[in-house]
Parts: C-alpha cells; structure tokens; sequence
C-alpha cells in the first residue's frame, strides 16, 4: 500500500511529516501506517467504539509499531486524558505518530491543543486542521477552554499569571 492509501482511512489528515490522524482504521489500512514508515499507533477511542477492533493492540504490535491506548469518553474528556496524551507525545516525538480515534474528533482537539500548547503553533494554523472535521461541541469546547485556562498546560511562549 502506498500514501495514496492513507487517504483512504476515514478522515485521515496528514498533520506534519511527523503526525498523521485518522477514525478508525481496518486491519488492511494497519498495514498502509507501517508502510508509510509510523513508528507509534496511539488510540483515544474505547474499546466499544464504532468499528473499534478488539485485537488492535496485537494487530499494531505484529507490525512492528508501539501501541498506546488512552481511552477517552467521549462526552467526558478530562485533562488527565489530556495530559496522557501530551506525556506521549512528547515521549515520541522524534518517532512517526499516527493518533486515531472512532472518528478523528477526539483527536483533532487533542492534536489541535497538543500543537497550540506544546509546539506553539499559531491559532490560525492549528484550528484550520481542527475545523477541516468539525466545529467541537460544548463538550469538548469546554475541554478546550480548561486546558488553556489550566496552568499545567501553559506552553512556555503564554506569559504565567
């Protein structure tokens, strides 16, 4: 499988050279991530998410890939999820990430304020990605708020007060 099939994954976006996300992905489109060279799966779905694979970590793992499972709710994100997340990012980040959830929403906030908070990408740059799928709910807007509000997600580049 080449990139081109990449675009096949279900609202698969190419973040950076580094970053890519996606909804959930088939056993097949496992093997189009390994191939296009990502080193670490990481999954904010449940495991009862919508076409969730109930083996992924052993699908991910025969590949040769890290899998990183961080379940969110998804009418209850929480910081700490929040926190996991950046914690695994930036663990890996010398490593190609692929991040996927049931429908790329719970991670297009998670990436979107992984991107403004911890690589101080600009507003404009970030949200453009973020409202390529869609425009976050209260629920996660309000997540959104907390984390710029919260003092242990400040970037080094947003003045403490």
């Amino acid at each position: 499988m080449s990139k081109q099939n990449l675009k096949e994954i279900y609202n698969y976006l190419q973040i950076s050279d580094a970053i890519a996300t996606s909804g959930q992905a088939t056993v097949e489109q496992f093997d189009a991530i390994k191939q296009a060279g990502y080193q670490v799966v990481v999954n904010l779905a449940l495991v009862d998410s919508p076409n969730a694979l109930p083996n992924e970590k052993e699908i991910i793992e025969a590949r040769g890939m890290e899998y990183i499972h961080i379940p969110v709710i998804w009418d209850n994100p929480t910081l700490e999820n929040l926190h996991s997340f950046f914690e695994v990012m930036k663990a890996n980040q010398n490593k190609k990430i692929f991040v996927h959830c049931a429908a790329n929403k719970r991670v297009s906030v998670f990436v979107y304020l992984y991107r403004r908070i911890c690589l101080g990408a600009s507003e404009e740059e970030a949200k453009l990605d973020l409202n390529k799928l869609w425009e976050p709910s209260p629920v996660w807007q309000r997540l959104i708020n907390q984390a710029f509000d919260d003092v242990g997600f400040r970037s080094s580049t947003q003045p403490t007060m």
